[in-house]
């Protein structure tokens, strides 16, 4: 049973510890942050599922006022486990990695760090042997952790060239007040770091792409067009991201109308904070022009990167060598794939 600790108990962190409670073959030891968040003070008001390392000691007081009960410092959680998830603040991580070394301990980082800060970027399908067995990992970003699966999943079936992208983003998770009450679309210069780091991940393809902020919450929307080896038609797409568990195929026919129809079915299924793992494809969206194939696809960037996470879990501490075999453990016990 690998031990796991999570640090940094925010939007991420909270999907973190509960994506490795759910793993049969993970234990999580404990959860740290700082302060007594909402997070944390929900966690209390739930009966302390988890168990509550401090990150700064000396708030120690302010968690004794709420009586938040602590389990130790997060020196003493770094000590008691076999790998870190770290889902601290951008630049945070960088500067824990120094206590994970100390203690000579595997980490894996989300996608707000510099990838210099770990020995691999790391995506579950496309790339899971290059982590094999190393310190450091770092998940690629949400945006680019579901284009990089619907990529993938044609690249491996047909062959895939080229991609140009377009990012209809959302400008913040819901509940942040830090980016303001905004009324406007803001492009960003192209390329978007996204199609930078496909090619990172996927250096046989080459990408580019067009990012623009908007101001709603619930998920991203990325406009694919591929050009494959060989001519992909619909029905090929459709058939290929029918076969994979971490895609939902959906259709605008049946009340899919867009990310908030998602978040909303999301709720409906029960699933906690109405996450969903999996990105969305909309059926009506695929369409070919020429020799290329276009799709739309949705990303549910609060939760979409934990079951890479757990991937990246299995592949530094080598719990599964083969792949296929990783990824499938990782979904079952997600339960992803079961609404087909």
């Amino acid at each position: 049973m690998v031990k796991v600790g999570v640090v940094g108990y925010g939007v991420i962190g909270q999907r973190l510890a509960d994506g490795v409670a759910r793993q049969k073959d993970m234990e999580l030891v404990g959860v740290a942050d700082v302060a007594p968040t909402l997070a944390i003070r929900a966690l209390k008001e739930k009966g302390m599922p988890y168990n509550l390392y401090l990150a700064v000691p000396d708030n120690a007081k302010a968690f004794e006022e709420l009586n938040i009960p602590v389990s130790g410092t997060l020196e003493e959680l770094v000590q008691k486990v076999d790998v870190i998830l770290d889902a601290t603040s951008a630049g945070v991580g960088a500067k824990n990695k120094e206590l994970y070394a100390k203690y000579n301990k595997k980490a894996i980082f989300q996608g707000g760090e510099k990838n210099s800060v770990a020995d691999v970027f790391f995506h579950g399908y496309a790339n899971y042997e290059k982590g094999l067995g190393k310190q450091f990992l770092k998940l690629t970003s949400c945006n680019t952790t579901g284009l990089i699966r619907s990529v993938d999943c044609l690249d491996r079936l047909y062959g895939i060239e080229k991609v140009a992208i377009t990012i209809v983003r959302r400008v913040a998770d819901p509940g942040d007040y830090h980016r303001g009450l905004t009324n406007a679309l803001q492009v960003d210069k192209a390329p978007s770091h996204q199609a930078v780091d496909l090619m990172t991940i996927m250096p046989h393809i080459e990408a580019t792409g067009i990012l623009i902020h908007t101001p709603v919450t619930h998920g991203h929307i990325i406009t694919v067009v591929a050009k494959g080896k060989k001519k992909i038609t619909k029905e090929m797409a459709l058939e290929a991201f029918k076969t994979h568990d971490r895609i939902r195929v959906v259709r605008l026919a049946d009340g899919f109308l867009g990310n908030a129809s998602l978040f909303r079915y999301a709720r409906d299924l029960g699933n906690p904070r109405g996450d969903m793992y999996e990105i969305a494809v909309w059926e009506e969206s695929i369409v070919e022009s020429g020799d290329d194939i276009m799709y739309a696809i949705n990303i549910p960037q609060e939760a979409v990167t934990i079951p890479e996470t757990m991937d990246a879990v299995r592949a530094c501490m080598e719990m599964e060598t083969d792949r296929l075999k990783a990824v499938a453990e990782t979904n079952k016990y997600l339960g992803l794939g079961k609404w087909k």
